[in-house]
């Protein structure tokens, strides 16, 4: 089954794993480092970059952002347009590897779990890079190789097909190395899916205190020089 088809069948199961106790977890937590790291403004013109239903992108537009979607899957993007239809937010189809923008078109551009379907990693952060401004943001979020929900992802792949198959998960220093800039790097989600939501909230706190970096969300900021 090809990779968009994949995507094509799964935003329904997508959003309704955020919409459980741990899902929603899980999306407070990726979603308050990527904030962190991306200091969304008023006004700014930024690219979600794989943005699937926009799970996160409303969290961007809360700050009264201008925002533009692209996605491989088109069932996602309408997900993510009827969500966001009164933002300003507009819908595009479209590779991350091949964007169809001019060069330093956006001041920030985000990533949020779209690199690990990406074999060429390096490739795809270059033409993040070359879709923002200089001075702008580059912020790329993905699953991280050192936590065992990587393992766990691989393994369950193996017993029933899905879109972790043929994923590519890497660590903090292998997502650091994907561009020649220093970077600022953190993760977040030290806790198990089978967590109670009591006990991963203490876990949570516990991971980011001590600056783990083996949580299962692991994210980059760069500043394109």
């Amino acid at each position: 089954m090809e990779k968009r088809q994949l995507f094509d069948e799964w935003p329904e199961a997508y959003d309704r794993w955020f919409a459980t106790p741990i899902g929603a977890l899980v999306k407070k937590y990726e979603s308050e480092l990527i904030l962190d790291l991306l200091k969304p403004r008023h006004g700014e013109l930024i690219l979600d970059a794989g943005c699937g239903t926009g799970v996160f992108t409303l969290d961007m537009l809360s700050f009264k952002t201008r925002m533009i979607g692209l996605d491989i899957s088109l069932p996602m993007l309408r997900r993510a347009k009827a969500k966001a239809e009164s933002h300003a937010f507009q819908i595009i189809l479209g590779d991350m590897l091949n964007l169809p923008s001019r060069t330093s078109s956006f001041d920030k551009v985000v990533s949020i779990t779209a690199l690990e379907f990406i074999e060429d990693g390096e490739a795809a952060v270059k033409e993040l890079f070359r879709a923002t401004r200089r001075g702008g943001l580059v912020v790329v979020g993905t699953l991280n190789r050192l936590s065992p929900w990587a393992e766990r992802r691989k393994a369950e792949a193996k017993k029933k097909p899905s879109i972790f198959e043929k994923a590519i998960f890497r660590s903090p220093d292998e997502l650091a190395s994907l561009a020649p800039v220093e970077c600022r790097i953190k993760t977040a989600v030290h806790f198990q899916d089978e967590e109670r939501p009591d006990r991963a909230i203490k876990i949570e706190r516990e991971g980011q205190v001590k600056g783990l970096e083996t949580g299962a969300f692991v994210a980059a900021c760069w500043q394109k020089p």
